[in-house]
């Protein structure tokens, strides 16, 4: 990381003519905005490759966090792992749910918190590397446990190295990208994470039949397959050109933004474009106090910080811990146990349909009116569900059952079409890109703290031998969707068609959130800080 009193070379150290250069930084940054989404494409192929493969570990990580709620389904594993309950059922108890969970959660913060650091100082290849390598060990405890207590020592060592991907993952799409690209590529990666939930949903489901200890071991064991197949693609990968800014190496970003952009366009000016990162970063590190933890809650960074915390936060307060537990919930709403597995692989391949939906939706809207429309529906959808949970509750096996799955299964759509991906996007849209790694972390770490609570309630609401709330669950839900609402329309900012150098300004000059879709800012000012057009605040 280049920050005051670093052993690295500051970037007023390095003496390269064309970081210098105001006016080529103008261009490149005028170039960002006049590229188009089949422009952005044809000149970056190989950004666009590289971003979707290294995404890929966002698949494992949906895997993982989906496949233990899915198993509490599975009467196989109660059998082993759980107890025989009050009405003669195997079940594994609320109290096991929340600590498998959460320990999981807790090691993905503890990931989080190292990978935060680590990422700026050796980079997103070479951490994602180590994570990649980690985690082919800590299958091999998940494999063969055989009780609770040693299953939740892998639920812990296995966050650690998703912790490290949740830091890493988004923020190296973003940076391969150019803007016209940036929301689809940070999008794609929430369709990974569903991609994985509705893996494995599948491997549990197709595996039902088999009525033994491999039903949930072999879903364990296909987890082997993801480092197989990334350690390879991350080794050969290009390392971000805009870490390489934030070190001070203009000539490694150079020769990496090379390896992102077509060999075909020769008109490609890579100078003005380095100049643009390089500037980017020099005009934040003279304005911030450092790039530390605490730096992010310090001046203009606390506004940014506590909008990716909360929008990350989001996530959990719209309903998601009930859609994560889609199978054992489907059987606590009245749906037998075939039915609730074929219901989460509906649910799982509409949400996949709702992320790809997003695609053509991200140039008609911007992120805060797409985002705050799906919240709303969401509202909307919980406040249904929860009502049809107050005579369903007398009686189980009715038709409502179906009517309360299938509102479920339409959340998932609303959700992958809007607030999830978006989050992505927004989220490493706000923060400076000197804290940009580091933020995400603390965003991620706020989320995996809500999640942790979620964690703790979410199986005692649907537990029989606990609260039992059943479908009336998502009134509590519906709580969390209105202070998501309410926070939204109040700070949440557009971010759509903004450069980093322009966020900044923007943020710089306490510009309100309504207003930054329509403040124009002069890029001189926004790098010099020489004052340009006045803002509207």
């Amino acid at each position: 990381m280049v920050s005051k009193g670093d052993d690295v070379a500051t970037i007023s150290d390095v003496d390269v003519e064309h970081t210098e250069r105001l006016p080529d930084a103008a261009e490149a940054n005028a170039q960002e905005h006049e590229l188009t989404f089949w422009q952005g494409i044809k000149l970056y192929p190989k950004a666009v490759f590289w971003s979707l493969a290294m995404s890929t570990v966002i698949i494992m990580e949906g895997f993982d966090n989906k496949l233990l709620p899915t198993l509490y389904a599975l009467p196989v594993f109660r059998e082993q792992f759980g107890h025989m309950n009050s009405h003669k059922k195997y079940e594994i108890s609320a109290p096991w749910q929340s600590g498998l969970g959460n320990g999981a959660s807790i090691g993905q913060l503890a990931g989080l918190l190292i990978g935060g650091h680590l990422i700026e100082r050796y980079g997103f290849r070479k951490m994602m590397l180590a994570g990649q390598t980690a985690i082919v060990g800590c299958i091999f405890i998940q494999f063969f446990a055989k009780s609770l207590p040693v299953l939740l020592v892998a639920q812990i060592v296995f966050g650690i190295p998703l912790g490290i991907f949740q830091a890493s993952a988004v923020v190296y799409a973003l940076e391969l990208g150019p803007l016209c690209l940036r929301a689809y590529l940070t999008n794609y990666i929430h369709l990974c994470w569903a991609l994985g939930q509705l893996l494995a949903v599948g491997s549990v489901r197709g595996l039902l039949k088999r009525g033994d200890e491999w039903s949930y071991r072999i879903p364990f064991a296909m987890q082997w397959m993801w480092p197989t197949l990334l350690i390879p693609l991350t080794y050969f990968a290009p390392e971000s050109p805009w870490w390489h800014a934030r070190r001070g190496q203009p000539a490694q970003a150079k020769a990496n933004l090379k390896r992102l952009v077509s060999p075909k366009n020769t008109e490609f000016d890579f100078d003005k474009h380095v100049a643009l990162m390089v500037l980017t970063t020099r005009h934040e590190l003279e304005i911030e106090s450092g790039t530390s933890y605490r730096t992010c809650f310090q001046g203009t960074n606390l506004r940014r910080t506590i909008i990716v915390m909360m929008i990350y936060c989001v996530q959990t307060l719209n309903g998601n811990p009930l859609r994560g537990f889609s199978t054992y919930f489907f059987q606590k709403a009245g749906l037998q146990t075939t039915q609730s597995f074929n219901m989460s692989i509906i649910q799982f391949a509409v949400a996949i349909l709702g992320g790809i939906t997003s695609w053509p939706l991200l140039p008609l809207a911007g992120r805060r009116t797409l985002y705050m429309t799906g919240l709303f529906l969401l509202l909307t959808i919980m406040a249904s569900i929860g009502a049809l949970g107050i005579p369903q509750a007398h009686n189980p096996k009715s038709d409502l059952s179906w009517g309360i799955g299938s509102l479920l299964v339409i959340s998932s759509f609303i959700y992958y079409a809007s607030v999830g991906p978006l989050t992505n996007t927004i989220c490493v849209e706000i923060p400076s890109a000197m804290l940009r790694s580091k933020s995400i972390a603390l965003a991620r770490g706020a989320y995996i703290i809500t999640t942790i609570i979620a964690g703790v309630l979410t199986p005692y609401q649907l537990n029989e031998d606990a609260w039992n709330w059943g479908a009336k669950t998502a009134f509590f839900w519906l709580g969390g969707c209105i202070i998501s609402f309410t926070f939204s329309y109040f700070c949440l900012p557009e971010t759509k068609d903004r450069t980093t150098a322009e966020t900044d300004y923007l943020f710089e000059k306490k510009v309100s959130a309504r207003n930054f879709a329509k403040t124009p800012v002069n890029f001189e000012a926004a790098i010099t800080g020489v004052e340009g057009k006045d803002v509207q605040v």
